[in-house]
């Protein structure tokens, strides 16, 4: 009779062994995956922290950026025309055939 009384304690045991283990493997698992997000995370300039979120913004020069933007304004600039503008000093009101006229460069 002793040894009938202990069956389900043993089994007991080996329940809550085996739901240990497979918490264990959980909590492993998503340790990992944790940790290479983050890894990931830091290469693209994402830092967390206890304070929360940090994000890099990569250091852009100054001239470079003032460069593009005045690139951009030039090429509007040389592909626009102003159908209704009339000017006063020169008539815009054909197509100029003058090679002598630069186009604008920036």
């Amino acid at each position: 009779m002793g040894f009938r009384s202990l069956i389900p304690l043993i089994i007991l045991l080996v329940v809550v062994c085996v739901l240990a283990f497979i918490g264990y493997v959980a909590y492993s698992i998503a340790n990992d995956v944790g940790k290479t997000t983050r890894e990931k995370m830091e290469k693209k300039h994402f830092v967390f922290s206890k304070d929360g979120m940090k994000i890099g913004v990569k250091e852009v020069d100054d001239e470079k950026e003032k460069d593009k933007h005045q690139n951009v304004l030039v090429n509007i600039w040389n592909h626009t025309s102003f159908p209704a503008y009339k000017s006063r000093f020169w008539d815009m009101s054909g197509p100029s055939d003058d090679k002598s006229v630069e186009k604008r460069k920036p």
